[in-house]
């Protein structure tokens, strides 16, 4: 039963990643097609970014009150519906109104997914599933800009959003027939908005539940600047073809899913705290070996992309215990608590792939000195947070 939720779970994590990542390789046909500057097809996937985040923050306390399964399942069909307007659209302006309802509608299976694991499990319990999700997961935004970069030149870009529309509906049946609902409706909160806001201020108010959140959402920024600058990366640093994009979201990925594999194996022989000391430091050499790369050499593969590997791999190795050492502070509002974690997650990936990466993509050495600049950052943060709560010197 754990094996088919993980697959699950791990699925309705893919849909959002699959929705940013698969259509890379079509940013220069997408621009020709609809005589767009390069900056205004950037904005297809920064509306998505911030519209992704934005409903974040709400789908844990929706999922709180109506149960799991209806917001996952409602989610589904306006993400399939999104993704067919996608393909069907004739203007720029009607693609971006698409990929705004694509970004509302993408991250509920990530957040209430999250939920569904407190919900279910607790403990090293709940840090291995969550790494064995991770782990499957991983292969979304691995795969996508591949198989995107085939669909592109094979059928073009519209076909892209074709074959999103069909993974959601794959999603929504396999939701409809194996996910149980997780969450009794003893154990739901009445829909009242002041109580609700109520708890919302609680959480902001929470200054390690803020600072353990900026920390793993800077540390991810790492990894959102690459997946920002994917299509000037690959086609003008490294000079590569459309169907070349696996030389940077392997590298990316395959670290993510070892991390998380090793992370899931490890949950109940170490501490929290002391993995998350463990993975900073593994981030922190290979930020340093890029910035140095980069700086006496021209990227060119495979050694451009190595230094990705290594980081990806220790962030997934953090991920878990940061996530839910966040998380436990809310046992009772888990749902909202991974709404607001997931917020913060995904409106720091945002600024960073959105504004950040437009700033840094036409130079490989200043993407490695931004990335090595968002993991200061998330160290600061983990240092605040652990100097903050005498738990976390203890776990």
């Amino acid at each position: 039963m754990n094996f088919l939720l993980t697959l699950l779970l791990a699925g309705l994590s893919m849909v959002g990643p699959l929705a940013i990542d698969t259509y890379l390789p079509s940013f220069p046909a997408i621009g020709r097609e609809f005589g767009a500057t390069p900056l205004a097809v950037q904005q297809t996937l920064s509306l998505f970014l911030f519209c992704f985040a934005f409903m974040m923050l709400f789908y844990g306390t929706l999922s709180d009150t109506f149960g799991r399964r209806p917001i996952i399942l409602w989610s589904l069909v306006l993400y399939v519906a999104a993704c067919i307007g996608g393909a069907l659209a004739g203007s720029l302006g009607l693609l971006l109104a698409c990929r705004v309802l694509q970004g509302l509608a993408s991250g509920a299976g990530s957040v209430v997914g999250r939920a569904i694991v407190q919900d279910r499990f607790s403990g090293a319990d709940a840090q291995k599933i969550l790494g064995h999700i991770m782990m499957v997961f991983g292969l979304a935004p691995a795969l996508a800009p591949i198989l995107g970069g085939w669909l592109q030149v094979s059928y073009g870009w519209r076909s892209i959003f074709w074959f999103l529309a069909l993974f959601g509906v794959v999603m929504l049946v396999a939701v409809w027939r194996w996910l149980p609902e997780s969450l009794a409706p003893k154990d739901r909160h009445p829909f009242h908005f002041r109580t609700i806001a109520g708890n919302y201020l609680m959480v902001l108010r929470h200054r390690q539940f803020l600072l353990l959140s900026v920390a793993l959402g800077v540390a991810f920024g790492g990894f959102a600047l690459y997946i920002g600058s994917a299509a000037y990366f690959v086609m003008h640093i490294l000079q590569l073809p459309e169907t070349s994009f696996a030389w940077l979201f392997i590298p990316l990925v395959a670290g993510m899913v070892v991390g998380s594999a090793v992370s899931g194996k490890v949950a109940h022989r170490y501490a929290q705290s002391t993995l998350i000391w463990v993975a900073y430091g593994g981030m922190a050499l290979a930020a340093l070996v890029n910035v140095a790369y980069t700086w006496w050499f021209t990227a060119t593969v495979p050694w451009a992309v190595l230094p990705l590997f290594f980081y990806s791999l220790a962030l997934a190795l953090a991920m878990p215990p940061l996530s839910l050492i966040a998380l436990n502070h809310f046992p009772q509002h888990s749902g909202l608590a991974a709404s607001m974690q997931s917020f913060i997650q995904m409106t720091l990936f945002a600024l960073v792939s959105g504004l950040v990466a437009p700033l840094l993509f036409d130079s490989a050495f200043k993407l490695a000195c931004g990335v090595l600049g968002c993991l200061a950052v998330s160290l600061l943060a983990w240092v605040m947070a652990r100097a903050g709560e005498p738990a976390l010197h203890r776990g």
